[in-house]
């Protein structure tokens, strides 16, 4: 029918008056019956309603509104808490002169590395010296004393055997061997002590590290009784970097089966921190969380945490502060979204999901933390579903979308 539309009209175009005079001249002649005339009738107007639709305007197909979309993901979520630190030497040792007595020499250039055992001060050992020869002579009496008194022991024996020497002759030898014996006994004891004074006026390094500068001049008077704090020895290729954490940060964590300050042998990861230095960059190394104290401060609320970082360069020096960033949870396979796609609200959060039928939804989430413009979604999404991210402003639930994917313009 549609095809003889045009050519029926642009015949009816062309007939000329005269001709149509004639056809009513022949018709007047011709007598039509009652169904032809319905006929004529019905295929009037379908001609009539032919050119009715073909003039109307075509109908306009509503815009869809165009969002971009993303799918959704899993994926493990590091969760890190901020904190602020202090550095500290793994090992602090402050030398000190041990006996009294005049500093003659430093033996070591302030500020460099020494090894254990190194001598660093001498302090005037005259005197200390003169008390080991006396206590040496002492002993070397003791002994020549014994052992006179081991001979005359040994020529009383017979004698009181004899019977030519009394019960108190042989008591008194016995006691005189006694005796001397116990006084070498007390020699070789004076003499070890004399030597460890002695030893004790050459002022050796108890550890290996780098030494400050020296708090005394030579010729100053130290010991106990005067300047005893010599220099400070620090040993720094290993810091300890100390901070505090709140009651509320051990509380989640507990609630995650995370025991901070232990390792544990079920989990993929340990604890680790990051510090920042001084020009704001991050030190390159990690520290492993390896103590935290069993109890809060009740001033602070707070309670401290260690942890130990390699410092082989020596970027790190004791006594600074620093920004402390800890590895406190893994959240593993967790449900991710980005945080641009959800809008708050006093009802909660939200997000709007499309669906295969391109419809959208408005659907209520549980947020958890937030990580690099990712947030957890604890409740709410799952794993492949289509969320908006982008022209959501001017969406209302139920309405029919134009989804493409973020960032290429393709659509679904």
């Amino acid at each position: 029918m549609s095809k003889h539309k045009p050519h029926n009209i642009h015949r009816i175009k062309d007939l000329k008056l005269s001709d149509i005079k004639a056809m009513s001249a022949n018709l007047k002649h011709i007598r039509l019956s009652w169904y032809h005339w319905i006929f004529i009738i019905i295929g009037l107007i379908i001609i009539i309603g032919g050119i009715v639709w073909i003039s109307l305007p075509k109908p306009v197909e509503p815009e869809l509104p165009v969002v971009e979309i993303e799918n959704v993901e899993t994926e493990n979520v590091n969760i890190y808490g901020d904190y602020v630190g202090r550095v500290n030497a793994q090992q602090f040792v402050e030398v000190r002169a041990r006996v009294e007595g005049y500093l003659e020499k430093m033996l070591f250039d302030e500020g460099t590395y020494v090894e254990k055992g190194q001598t660093l001060f001498i302090i005037d050992p005259l005197l200390y010296k003169a008390n080991v020869e006396s206590a040496r002579a002492r002993l070397n009496k003791a002994k020549a004393q014994a052992l006179k008194a081991e001979r005359d022991l040994n020529r009383i024996r017979p004698l009181y055997e004899e019977n030519a020497a009394s019960q108190l002759d042989l008591d008194n030898a016995v006691a005189a061997y006694e005796t001397s014996h116990a006084d070498v006994v007390i020699g070789e004891a004076d003499l070890t002590q004399a030597e460890m004074v002695l030893g004790y006026t050459s002022v050796k390094s108890p550890i290996s590290g780098y030494i400050s500068e020296r708090n005394v001049d030579i010729g100053t008077l130290v010991g106990p009784s005067g300047k005893s704090l010599l220099a400070t020895v620090v040993k720094t290729d290993t810091v300890r970097i100390d901070f505090s954490m709140t009651a509320l940060d051990y509380l989640r964590s507990k609630e995650r089966n995370v025991n901070i300050g232990q390792r544990d042998s079920t989990r993929s990861w340990d604890s680790y921190v990051t510090v920042t230095l001084a020009d704001g960059s991050e030190y390159p190394f990690k520290g492993i969380v390896d103590f935290a104290d069993p109890q809060v401060d009740p001033q602070t609320g707070t309670f401290s945490v260690r942890a130990e970082m390699p410092n082989k360069g020596r970027e790190l020096l004791p006594g600074q502060f620093t920004r402390v960033k800890m590895l406190l949870d893994v959240r593993e396979n967790a449900v991710v979204a980005p945080s641009r796609a959800l809008e708050i609200e006093k009802g909660g959060a939200f997000i709007y999901v499309v669906r295969p039928d391109s419809v959208v939804e408005r659907r209520f989430v549980e947020i958890g933390p937030e990580i690099e413009n990712k947030t957890v979604i604890e409740r709410g999404l799952g794993k492949g579903e289509k969320i908006v991210v982008e022209g959501f402003h001017k969406l209302n639930p139920g309405m029919k979308v134009k989804p493409l994917y973020f960032g290429s313009g393709k659509q679904k």
